[in-house]
């Protein structure tokens, strides 16, 4: 969704940084399978495998279970890998002075997400003081959040409206061949389509859980 925004003003250079996570791979896939469709031609990939080896996520770390969605729970959740927007963000403000992009774009979603610290407005707002500080005096970089006001259905209507490659995306946090439908993010995502009244395109391991939401 956020490379097809950005893509209505900007011509695209996509980023895509492993860190370890279970469905590494898959989304990897993803990755190039997005930047395929849209024709990017300016394309990184890099890892920050260190955030594996300091672990305290039900992402990186194979001895933390991946937690069933509770959509209503308040608090971080154990998915939640520390401080890793910042940690890309840095990797995306060193490409972009180098290639001389003007804008970072990054689909963090602060209303309806999964009470990460590092997705809220006033994260990427402190981010961007720290850019304009960090950077050559003659850059013009900042961060754009299109998505962090909307709730899931929201992002889901407003993809359809821009034909974004929704059946390329991948979310599941623990599955890569088919999506679980149990853990928080594959809820977030069911729960975003059902209530924009769509169906999601994207294979479950149980075609109930498209369901579950409605």
């Amino acid at each position: 969704m956020t490379a097809a925004i950005a893509r209505e003003t900007y011509e695209p250079a996509l980023l895509h940084v492993q860190y370890g996570q279970r469905t590494e791979a898959r989304e990897l896939r993803a990755f190039h399978e997005i930047a395929d469709h849209y024709g990017v031609k300016h394309r990184l990939v890099t890892n920050l495998n260190h955030l594996k080896l300091i672990g305290g996520s039900s992402l990186t770390d194979a001895d933390m279970d991946v937690a069933d969605a509770d959509l209503d729970a308040e608090g971080v959740p154990t998915s939640y890998v520390p401080f890793r927007n910042a940690h890309l963000l840095a990797i995306a403000t060193s490409w972009a002075e180098v290639i001389g992009a003007k804008r970072i774009f990054i689909g963090a979603v602060e209303e309806d997400s999964s009470g990460y610290p590092d997705c809220r407005l006033s994260f990427m707002e402190a981010y961007n003081q720290l850019i304009a500080l960090g950077t050559k005096p003659d850059t013009e970089i900042r961060i754009e959040t299109p998505l962090i006001k909307m709730n899931k259905a929201e992002i889901v209507t407003r993809g359809f409206e821009l034909d974004a490659p929704l059946s390329l995306t991948w979310s599941c946090y623990q599955e890569s061949d088919k999506a679980c439908g149990h853990c928080d993010s594959c809820g977030l995502r069911l729960r975003g389509f059902a209530r924009a009244g769509q169906r999601d395109p994207i294979p479950y391991h149980d075609d109930a859980d498209r369901d579950r939401y409605l």
